[in-house]
């Protein structure tokens, strides 16, 4: 039997940190499946987000690239109907502003992913492969407190309406490659590994109302920082070797996607798992029709 070309039609979606990058794919994919999706951020066109200035002077860029807007353009053209609000998912009150304005709108949310991350605030290339002690403390609030406690506040401000209806599907972007440690950050690996355990707590609690909980990895993404660190575009980035084993974002959200449109996707809550796994148990590919294995370190 086929598949149905938009197998979320009329499923509500919020998307964290969908201004670019993996954030921007996954809300791209679920536009595709059909799906309404609030995309939510602190880039927009008339406002850029605040805090990136060393970030963007080690890239060399002017500005951060995307915006809520953009992406809510792309989520509407690829057939499903994106939404943008501006939103500081470390700010509690503007996280129950959006997910009561949602609950208003549409009397139900089907699926929360969980992707704000504030670690570019204080990540730099410089930073990439330096030893612990010689790493910034600041990492602790840039993906501490605005990382892990972006994904805990949306989960404890998301659950109520989904108790309530009895279902849902809560993803929670992360990296995980088997328990290997990131050698080189210290900070970042130990922020991700916090978000796999909330995601693995959050399932523990919220199963016996229906209610899954995934952590999702995926593996080296072409975001619109990793191109231009490379001085590449999507177009030209098979000319870089150094590329070669990335994928692109919306890799991530046709996994999402498939999480999302399974009926029995409650029997992985409480697992992390990693999009090329995903890929062959689900049948997808990436948009230029490859099956990317799982990352792995090493």
């Amino acid at each position: 039997m086929d598949q149905p070309k938009q197998p979320l039609a009329g499923k509500v979606a919020i998307v964290t940190g969908a201004s670019r990058g993996g954030g921007r794919g996954i809300a791209v994919e679920l536009g595709a499946a059909g799906a309404i999706v609030y995309v939510t951020g602190r880039s927009t066109r008339s406002a850029p987000a605040p805090g990136y200035g060393k970030f963007l002077e080690a890239a060399t860029l002017a500005s951060m690239p995307g915006t809520i807007e953009d992406t809510a353009e792309e989520v509407t053209a690829a057939g499903g109907h994106g939404i943008p609000i501006k939103c500081d998912h470390s700010n509690a009150a503007e996280v129950r502003a959006l997910f009561a304005r949602v609950e208003e709108d549409q009397g139900r949310v089907d699926v929360l992913v969980n992707n704000a991350w504030g670690g570019h605030e204080t990540f730099t290339a410089a930073a990439l492969s330096a030893p612990f002690w010689e790493q910034p403390i600041e990492h602790w609030g840039s993906m501490f407190d605005r990382g892990v406690r972006n994904h805990v506040l949306a989960c404890q401000v998301a659950a109520p309406i989904f108790v309530r209806q009895n279902d849902g599907l809560i993803v929670t972007t992360t990296f995980w490659d088997r328990g290997h440690y990131l050698k080189g950050n210290l900070f970042y690996d130990l922020a991700k590994a916090a978000m796999n355990r909330v995601a693995f707590a959050v399932a523990e609690e919220l199963r016996p109302h229906g209610v899954a909980s995934i952590a999702l990895s995926p593996g080296w993404m072409r975001t619109e920082l990793v191109l231009a660190g490379h001085q590449a575009e999507e177009s030209t980035w098979r000319d870089r070797p150094a590329l070669a084993r990335t994928e692109s974002p919306r890799y991530l959200g046709r996994g999402v996607v498939a999480l999302a449109s399974d009926p029995e996707v409650i029997k992985k809550s409480g697992s992390i798992q990693t999009v090329g796994a995903l890929a062959l148990e689900y049948g997808f590919t990436d948009i230029d029709g490859r099956v990317v294995p799982p990352f792995e370190l090493g």
